[in-house]
């Protein structure tokens, strides 16, 4: 199983998704958990009349601020770490989007498992665009837990999206933690037709089955438009617990482009989703 986790811990919503779902990770591996809270500061600050000293006061305030919002997510997650006897470490940061990005996905890159919360569709904070930022970052699997999330994290049923790309490729081999200790495995390709042969559905059930590992497969059409929601269908049927994906998309930071089942799946999922980019 995975042993050295790091875990989000969003700011401005709430954090409970990200240290439900990483606490008790971490106990069912019996891995370490360092935790990472980011105060999101402005650069917008007003031009004041009193010139460089009074904005670099307000600078320092904003900077100020935004720890102490770290800090108090961090004590959040630390009485839930305690209570659950795991190992853990905290660290708070504070600073603009870029430097978080650049910080948190520097630290992302030592870790088997990086884990967030998908971002609240309902608002538009830096919180929501950093998990996404970190995905095409970090070098390594992000599990991304809904919004709505509570209670303890399990993968008992993992489902399995395949494309035959390169990055549902990653995607599996990161996974691999997850998929060989899950009780129920099951392949999920859509439009099998435009996979290429040599990476078909059906090879990958017999590579799964030389290691010890037989899925189901479940294969449909589905039109472009429909692809995340036929996937997270599927996932009901089968009461999936993790869904196993690649995450499509590029970063200019102010500019992040992700295909359509990836944006789709930030907006929508109803469950656990492990992306590798």
């Amino acid at each position: 199983m995975f042993k050295d986790l790091l875990v989000h811990i969003p700011t401005e919503r709430s954090p409970r998704p990200a240290i439900d779902a990483s606490v008790s990770l971490a106990m069912s591996a019996s891995a370490h958990l360092d935790a990472i809270a980011t105060g999101y500061a402005s650069t917008n600050v007003p031009f004041l009349a009193e010139g460089g000293a009074a904005i670099a006061s307000s600078l320092q305030f904003e900077y100020e601020r935004a720890l102490e919002r770290a800090e108090a997510a961090l004590r959040v997650f630390e009485v839930e770490a305690k209570n659950a006897l795991i190992n853990y470490g905290r660290y708070a940061l504070n600073g603009t989007l870029a430097d978080a990005v650049a910080k948190a996905g520097a630290a992302a890159r030592l870790y088997d498992l990086t884990i967030v919360s998908q971002g609240d569709p309902e608002g538009d904070t830096f919180d929501n665009r950093l998990p996404k930022e970190l995905l095409l970052q970090a070098g390594g699997p992000l599990l991304f837990i809904p919004y709505t999330f509570r209670g303890a994290f399990k993968a008992a049923r993992v489902g399995i999206c395949w494309d035959g790309s390169r990055l549902a490729a990653r995607a599996l081999r990161d996974a691999m933690p997850f998929i060989t200790d899950a009780a129920a495995l099951t392949t999920i390709t859509l439009n099998a037709s435009e996979v290429p042969p040599d990476a078909s559905p059906e090879r990958l059930l017999t590579h799964l089955a030389r290691k010890g590992l037989p899925a189901k497969a479940v294969s449909l059409q589905a039109d472009r438009s429909d692809l995340q929601a036929s996937i997270l269908s599927i996932a009901a049927d089968e009461s999936l617990d993790l869904l196993i994906m690649g995450g499509y998309g590029h970063s200019r930071l102010q500019e992040t482009v992700f295909g359509g089942v990836t944006q789709e799946m930030f907006r929508s999922m109803t469950v656990p989703v492990m992306m590798s980019h």
